[in-house]
């Protein structure tokens, strides 16, 4: 992946380029000229910017250097080359404290914080998972993308299990569970709103949103096509009457899912500013409750998503391996206040 809009300014032609980015079309991708496609999917970077990349030969579909004005079309594999590797892939090891649940000769379960950026990409060189894993452990196996040890990921603001690949062998087996869907993926997540049915199941394609180019968001009837499919199914927890409790359960993994999927269906989850959860989306009007909010706000100053249950074949024994940590206390005292909110309302009906 590229790293900023700095790489972009500073493309030149060469003969030996390194790939930093790679984005493949939706099938039913319609014509869209490539400054304008490559616009939505690199955050920071400008139009004028990528043109001047495109003039240096720098940007590649199919493998062919194009213009600025090249229409993308379905299936299109867009690549954006520089002289320089990526940053990201000048990995340091550093030392940095990890949380591990589990160890053996094949796997780490790390519960990883709110707040930690899993691998290195823009903006983040350092301090990430990745970072401390290659510290901790020495001969971690790549994945396909020349990540140590990385199976899956979670967001930076989101806490909880992840599991680490230490041999080829469990890399192999684990990636295969998680593109066969038979992990175990369970989150907890406190969302905007009384979510009326106790459990339910959340249908629908995922992909990167046409206007804002930080979010996904789901495509439904005509646009089947666009984005890829994505199914959550969510069980509600606790009820606090303007705020749900609610477990969801992965079934694929796509970027965002359970953030995207709640939202679609009125649900933002709470103190998710890149979703708008971090506005009072249900309540009174009341000085005191909007109060109430913006101190859960300080409490919680992230989306309030917690990776709780991991579960998957073991690589080796091919037993069934299952693990589970407590809501982090950030999120378990805003669920307090919102216990104790709730019942003083109850109180005093």
């Amino acid at each position: 992946m590229m790293n900023s809009k700095e790489d972009i300014e500073d493309a030149g032609g060469s003969d030996d380029l390194y790939e930093h980015y790679r984005f493949k079309a939706d099938k039913g991708q319609g014509a869209l000229r490539v400054d304008k496609y490559l616009m939505n999917l690199i955050e920071k970077a400008t139009r004028n910017k990528i043109q001047k990349a495109a003039e240096s030969g720098n940007i590649h579909v199919n493998g062919i250097p194009v213009k600025s004005s090249y229409k993308v079309k379905g299936n299109d594999v867009v690549t954006v080359m520089f002289e320089h590797p990526p940053y990201e892939f000048l990995l340091v090891p550093e030392n940095i404290p990890l949380d591990i649940t589990y160890e053996d000769e094949a796997v780490i379960i790390v519960n990883k914080p709110a707040g930690m950026v899993v691998h290195p990409g823009h903006g983040n060189y350092s301090g990430t998972l990745i970072n401390a894993l290659t510290y901790h452990f020495e001969n971690l196996p790549n994945n396909s993308s020349n990540r140590p040890g990385l199976v899956h990921r979670i967001d930076k603001d989101t806490s909880g299990l992840l599991v680490i690949a230490k041999t080829e062998e469990a890399m192999t087996h684990l990636a295969r569970q998680f593109f066969d869907k038979s992990t175990e993926r369970e989150y907890v997540a406190l969302v905007w709103g009384n979510v009326e049915q106790d459990e339910g199941t959340i249908e629908g394609n995922i992909g990167r949103h046409p206007k804002n180019r930080l979010q996904n968001t789901v495509y439904e009837n005509d646009f089947e096509e666009k984005g890829k499919p994505a199914v959550t199914h969510f069980k509600v927890l606790e009820r606090f009457g303007y705020v749900t409790l609610v477990s969801c359960r992965l079934e694929t993994g796509r970027t965002h899912q359970i953030r995207v999927h709640m939202k679609h269906i009125g649900h933002t989850l709470f103190n998710d500013e890149r979703y708008g959860g971090e506005k009072i989306l249900k309540g009174t009007t009341f000085t005191k409750y909007k109060q109430f909010v913006e101190n859960c706000f300080k409490i919680l100053p992230r989306q309030a998503l917690h990776a709780r249950t991991l579960g998957f074949v073991h690589p080796f024994s091919e037993e069934y391996m299952r693990f589970e940590c407590p809501i982090p206390d950030d999120m378990e005292a805003c669920l307090e206040k919102w216990r104790n909110y709730s019942q003083h309302i109850i109180d005093e009906s």
